[in-house]
């Protein structure tokens, strides 16, 4: 009889195996052709065989999905740790880190940004809003660098929205703590609500700029998307008071 640590051993790479089959049906074919029908085939097994490893297709997807913000974020955290330490020469790499593989793993960006609830999986359409995972870290984290680094142009509060403030400032607790694990301690007084909510307009003017190039929705056809990506950020950076670099 196996012991437990080796039969542990073979499950885990049983999964590996599943999810690297899954990883390859969307790499080539896209989210939809993510099945358990599919994958089991690739893999010489019944699709009833795969539910001793995953409760369901959405299970799936939620496992694949994660491991690829998790390829995200180690590959943006590559292309800061070679970059002095200073927050918004991090951060705008991480932007433009983001833009170059959105546009080179489409298929990949379609899972975890663009997949609406009830669509492919149980993704949310937005990687930024679990705190706790590689992407939402990396990302929030070097914000928080450039808070501490510099002095921004806050938006006054009253120019919030009074119906977004509960939305924001559960936000900016959980951020908050984010950083506080990071060993990046902000005051709270420093990202207050405005700020918050420029954070929040800075990553879906990011965002949609970068969902409307890898879709090609862009409103006008456009020969130099890299100087267009370019000067948004140069705009981002102008409205908080700062230099894109």
């Amino acid at each position: 009889m196996s012991s437990p640590t080796r039969r542990g051993r073979a499950r885990a790479a049983t999964e590996q195996d599943i999810r690297r089959t899954a990883r390859k049906l969307l790499v080539d074919q896209g989210p939809e052709a993510v099945t358990l029908r599919a994958i089991a085939r690739e893999l010489g097994i019944t699709a009833p065989a795969l539910y001793r490893y995953y409760e369901s297709r959405d299970d799936l997807l939620e496992n694949l999905r994660l491991d690829v913000c998790a390829d995200l974020a180690a590959e943006l955290a590559d292309d800061i740790a070679v970059l002095p330490a200073e927050g918004m020469l991090q951060l705008f790499a991480i932007c433009k880190g983001f833009r170059r593989w959105a546009i080179t793993h489409t298929k990949e960006f379609t899972l975890v940004f663009a997949s609406p609830t009830g669509g492919v999986g149980t993704t949310s359409g937005s990687a930024l809003h679990r705190l706790d995972e590689p992407f939402g870290r990396i990302f929030l984290v070097t914000a928080g660098h450039v808070l501490a680094q510099h002095d921004l142009v806050m938006p006054p509060n009253d120019v919030v929205p009074p119906e977004l403030r509960d939305d924001l400032v559960a936000f900016q607790r959980d951020l908050l703590a984010v950083l506080a694990e990071s060993g990046r301690e902000i005051p709270p007084d420093k990202l207050d609500v405005g700020l918050t909510y420029l954070m929040i307009q800075f990553w879906a003017r990011l965002y949609g700029h970068v969902t409307l190039e890898v879709f090609g929705n862009y409103p006008i056809p456009v020969s130099k998307p890299d100087v267009l990506f370019e000067a948004m950020l140069t705009d981002l950076a102008r409205d908080v008071g700062l230099s894109a670099g």
